[in-house]
C-alpha cells in the first residue's frame, strides 16, 4: 500500500476512532486481527464437538426431528463397547493399520535410502515413484478395482505368472481372506511415496562429516547405518508414522470405492460402521458416542506417541 493511500485511509478515520486505535497496546491490536480466526475454529471445531458430546448421552435421531429426544445417559457407551460387530471392526481397522504402515515404512525408507544414493535419472525416478500420492482417492479406487477384475485385470495375471494359477481361480475383491490384503496393497501403493518424502528429508539432513569421520575411525558401512543412519532418521521415521496412523484410522473413501467394506464386514472399517449407524440406520445418539470413542482412542495413542517422540528427538 502507498504512502498516499494510506494517508487518504488515516484522513477518513474518525477522531474517535483513531484515538482509541493510538491507545491500544501492540498485543491487543494483534488480538483484534486473530481473533476473527479464533473465532471461526471454535465454531467450526468445538461447538460441533460439544454437540456431539451431549447428543452422546440421547436417543436422537436426525431423520425424525420431531419426535422427542430422550437423555439415556452412558446407555449408547455401554451398547458398543459390549457390541461384538464394534470389535470385529476395530480388529479389521488394526489390521489394516498395522500392516500399511508396516509396508509403507519399510518401502518407503528404502526407496529414499536407494534415491538419496544420487544415481543417473534421480529426478526422473523421484517424480514417477511420487505419482500415485498426488492422485484422487476416488480414482485410485476405481484404478486399481479395474486391475482387480478375475477375468479382465491385469493383477491377477501377474499373480497367475508366477505362481502357475488360472487368472480367474482366484479374486481379491470378493474373498474374505484376500480382501484385507487387497486394500493394504492399495494403500500401501499410494502413500508410500510419502514416507519415502519424509525419510528422504531425514537422510539428506544427515552432515557428511559425520560420516567422514565414521570412516576415519574404520567404521563398516553396515555399522554406520546402524549407529549413524537409523539414529538420526529415526524421528523422521516416527513423524511418517503418526501421519499414516491418524490418516489411516480414518480410512474411508479408499475403501468404500473398492470394497464397500465387503465381503460382508471383512474389509468394513470402523468409520465406513460409523457412517452406516450415523446415515444408514440414523441413530444419531448412538454413532456420536461411537464418535467420541475414536475420538478419544485417537487423541489419546497420538498424545502418547507425540511424548515418545519428543524423547527419541531430544536423545
Amino acid at each position: 500500500m502507498s504512502n498516499g493511500t494510506m494517508d487518504r485511509v488515516a484522513s477518513a478515520t474518525p477522531p474517535r476512532v483513531a484515538r482509541k486505535v493510538r491507545g491500544l497496546s501492540d498485543r491487543a491490536i494483534a488480538w483484534i486481527f486473530v481473533a476473527p480466526t479464533i473465532f471461526l475454529l471454535l465454531a467450526i471445531n468445538i461447538f460441533p464437538l460439544i454437540w456431539t458430546i451431549q447428543l452422546s448421552f440421547t436417543d436422537y435421531k436426525a431423520n425424525r426431528i420431531g419426535r422427542e429426544v430422550k437423555n439415556i445417559g452412558l446407555r449408547n457407551y455401554e451398547r458398543i463397547l459390549t457390541d461384538t460387530d464394534i470389535w470385529l471392526n476395530m480388529q479389521a481397522t488394526a489390521h489394516f493399520l498395522f500392516w500399511t504402515i508396516f509396508f509403507q515404512v519399510l518401502i518407503g525408507f528404502t526407496l529414499a535410502w536407494l534415491i538419496n544414493r544420487k544415481f543417473k535419472g534421480n529426478d526422473l525416478w523421484t517424480t514417477i515413484i511420487v505419482l500415485p500420492m498426488m492422485l484422487s482417492p476416488a480414482v485410485v479406487g476405481n484404478f486399481w478395482k479395474f486391475l482387480y477384475q478375475p477375468q479382465i485385470g491385469l493383477f491377477n495375471y501377474i499373480v497367475a505368472f508366477f505362481t502357475g494359477k488360472e487368472p480367474s481361480s482366484f479374486e481379491m475383491l470378493g474373498s474374505v481372506q484376500l480382501a484385507p490384503w487387497s486394500i493394504v496393497i492399495v494403500d500401501t501403493w499410494m502413500w508410500t511415496p510419502f514416507v519415502m518424502l519424509i525419510c528422504l528429508a531425514g537422510l539428506r539432513s544427515i552432515p557428511d562429516y559425520i560420516y567422514e569421520a565414521a570412516e576415519i575411525d574404520r567404521a563398516s558401512k553396515l555399522r554406520q547405518f546402524f549407529t549413524i543412519t537409523i539414529p538420526m532418521v529415526l524421528p523422521f521415521l516416527m513423524l511418517a508414522v503418526l501421519f499414516r496412523g491418524i490418516e489411516n484410522f480414518k480410512m474411508f473413501d479408499l475403501v468404500v470405492q473398492l470394497t464397500g467394506g465387503g465381503p460382508g464386514s471383512t474389509t468394513e472399517l470402523t468409520s465406513i460402521n460409523l457412517k452406516r449407524e450415523a446415515f444408514e440406520k440414523w441413530r444419531t445418539g448412538y454413532a456420536s458416542a461411537y464418535a467420541i470413542i475414536l475420538f478419544v482412542t485417537v487423541f489419546g495413542l497420538a498424545s502418547i506417541y507425540v511424548k515418545a517422540l519428543n524423547k527419541v528427538k531430544e536423545r
